[in-house]
């Protein structure tokens, strides 16, 4: 009897010991897998009934195929290249055959909000856990993660390696319900990029605690160095790299020399953007609160953004940028970062970035 035919093992842990003893490489190549762990189709159903697509972009199915077989992954991809896909299908796959939940690590509380709506409207058991919930939602959701039942929980870094939520993480493991771990925005592990947050540093502790447990690293935005640093501070040396190409011919970029730059920016507005949708980036909260009032005074539909605003004042600005059309969002870069809106038309920058990958 073929040796796949003899691989009915519940858990990837059976399966790596088998392949071990058997010198087969882990994890298994897709042709040796018995038809229910069989990866290409199921990808594609839930790519279709899930989240409603009809095919993968770039790399998506290679990247999908290798971490639900249990692979770790670094994905460096364009934003609005598809990122979130290439640990969302995964999630639900595994969950289907009884894994568990995927930990998502997101650095802002925005992120997570839009992140988690998404997949509720699409019928994926998500939740969040941060600041903004009350103990009652708190405990709430806590149960569902201990439980199983939730798909994907997202966290912030802070939360995820504190010794109260490792505690939980421990008993997921023992239970065989910690499926995976999903690290968005990558690059704030790295000193050397621009969005560096110390918290991130802490996240090696998933590798050294749960080795068993796969981990895909995400970022738009990663140089040589920060990718290096990136993998070496996630432990990610053996962690198979996925880099699509940044350009987008979609895009068009302008450099124009600061001359009265509130004029230069309400002309290209008026003129080239009336009515849509976009973002003016400005480097300090300062800048921002006084851009957004100028916008509104000129007649346009301008709300700010920062961290200094009230955290209920960010998500119903936040809000209505995601349902709303042509509103125009003045903003530092605590804003933007996994932000899903189709029909952004404009990314306009007031000050110069402290960095080139500050445009991505």
């Amino acid at each position: 009897m073929p040796l796949y035919r003899q691989v009915r093992c519940k858990h990837e842990r059976a399966i790596r010991e088998l392949s071990t003893s058997r010198n087969i490489p882990f994890p298994l190549p897709t042709a040796m897998l018995a038809p229910e762990l069989q990866p290409a189709d199921t990808a594609a159903r839930i790519l279709q009934q899930v989240f409603g697509y009809a095919t993968f972009r770039g790399a998506q199915e290679q990247i999908i195929e290798h971490v639900s077989r249990g692979g770790d992954a670094l994905v460096l991809m364009p934003t609005g290249g598809g990122k979130s896909l290439c640990y969302q299908v995964p999630a639900v796959m595994r969950h289907r055959r009884e894994r568990g939940v995927t930990i998502v690590v997101s650095p802002l509380i925005a992120l997570m909000h839009d992140q988690v709506g998404a997949l509720e409207e699409l019928g994926v058991h998500a939740a969040f856990l941060n600041s903004t919930l009350s103990l009652d939602e708190t405990q709430r959701i806590e149960r569902e993660m201990m439980s199983g039942r939730l798909v994907l929980l997202y966290a912030a870094p802070e939360r995820v390696t504190t010794p109260r939520f490792l505690e939980q993480l421990d008993s997921l493991q023992e239970r065989d319900l910690l499926s995976l771990f999903a690290i968005d925005e990558a690059h704030c592990v790295s000193q050397w990029g621009h969005d560096f947050r110390e918290d991130y540093l802490a996240l090696g502790v998933l590798h050294e605690r749960y080795p068993e447990v796969p981990r895909i690293a995400l970022t738009a935005t990663a140089d040589a160095i920060t990718r290096a640093d990136i993998t070496l501070r996630l432990s990610l040396a053996d962690a198979r790299i996925f880099a699509s190409s940044f350009d987008r011919p979609n895009i068009r970029y302008r450099i124009v020399e600061k001359d009265e730059p509130r004029k230069q920016l309400l002309r290209f507005l008026q003129d080239e953007h009336d009515g849509d949708s976009g973002i003016v980036y400005c480097q300090s909260r300062k800048r921002v609160d006084e851009t957004a009032a100028w916008l509104a005074d000129e007649g346009l539909s301008a709300l700010p953004y920062h961290a200094g605003l009230d955290a209920d004042v960010r998500r119903r600005h936040q809000d209505r940028f995601l349902r709303e059309d042509g509103i125009v969002m003045v903003a530092t870069i605590a804003f933007g970062m996994g932000i899903d809106k189709p029909n952004v038309r404009f990314v306009a920058h007031l000050d110069l970035p402290k960095n080139i990958e500050g445009y991505y």
